[in-house]
């Protein structure tokens, strides 16, 4: 199974922050890349933990689009 998650990833002082949006997951790293890297471990290892029966589509996932508003 592949799993696509929309990743943030900012700089919080000396760390970058890294949050899987969909699933509430966060890691850090001293670099975006390494970010990156840890959150994909922590992501695998969440859905590893998942029961087998449980289908990660069917769970109450918030839904993330994006809004436009004219100012002025």
């Amino acid at each position: 199974m592949t799993y696509k998650s929309i990743a943030i990833i900012k700089k919080e002082g000396k760390w970058f922050v890294a949050r899987a949006l969909e699933l509430g997951i966060t890691s850090q790293g001293k670099t975006i890349e390494d970010a990156k890297k840890n959150l994909k471990e922590a992501v695998l290892l969440y859905l590893e933990d998942m029961p087998k029966k449980k289908n990660i589509l069917t769970q109450d996932i918030p839904f993330i689009t994006s809004i436009e508003v004219s100012c002025g």
